[in-house]
């Protein structure tokens, strides 16, 4: 049996939102060869399995797909480890050092837009055109698609479709955040699914901070 925790990461301001997630802490039940087949079987979007807690280290795999670098799982995962005595400035996913940051209910990581997977970039009009979409446009299976919402204020709409690595719609994505920041070169608050806020922030190193709140949803056991 393996202690999973799931999560909701990026959390509206009205708790509504929020990508779920899950996390092993402990991975010593779980033969390494056995991690997809356990994300397969889970369904989530993104799940976590952390190698070293001291040192941060980790990886992730989506259900059918394993990640370099992740936004929603790592601002999760950082959040949890501190909850459980953790608290580590780095994890180290496959793609690199990642910094991680805490202020107040805000737990905030750093990446490179290079580091995200390939997504392709659909600017509509206006977030109604935005929240119309069925599904990914036609001809795309790796897509994030937006609009701005107030370009004073830098409130994006934003909606990311990922069925290439297994997931139709994504809740809230930070990788993609990454990169629309970097794109947009500005600070920047995305309001992406059904209720989730990503903050997101351009640094002079090239690196993107992204942040939000995260919530436990519960801890149990997992049987292979």
């Amino acid at each position: 049996m393996a202690k999973l925790h799931v999560l909701r990461v990026f959390v509206g301001e009205d708790g509504e939102g929020g990508n779920p997630l899950g996390v092993f802490l402990d991975v010593g039940a779980i033969p390494e060869g056995s991690r997809q087949s356990v994300a397969a079987d889970l369904g989530f979007s993104e799940t976590v399995f952390v190698d070293d807690k001291e040192d941060g280290r980790l990886r992730i795999f989506t259900p059918t797909a394993e990640l370099p670098f992740a936004g929603h799982p790592l601002v999760g995962t950082a959040w949890l480890m501190a909850r459980e005595g953790f608290d580590v400035d780095f994890l180290r996913p496959p793609a690199g050092e990642v910094p991680v940051r805490r202020s107040g209910d805000m737990t905030f990581i750093s990446g490179r837009p290079e580091w995200s997977p390939p997504f392709e970039v659909v600017t509509l009009g206006s977030p109604r055109e935005v929240d119309a979409l069925s599904g990914p446009p036609e001809g795309h299976d790796l897509v994030g698609v937006w609009a701005w919402e107030d370009e004073e204020a830098g409130i994006v709409r934003v909606r990311v479709f990922a069925p290439r690595v297994g997931v139709f719609e994504d809740e809230a994505t930070g990788a993609h955040a990454v990169q629309i920041a970097a794109r947009l070169g500005r600070k920047t608050t995305i309001r992406q699914g059904v209720g989730s806020v990503i903050v997101a922030d351009p640094r002079p190193d090239g690196m993107v901070e992204v942040g939000g709140k995260t919530e436990l949803v519960e801890a149990k056991s997992y049987a292979l």
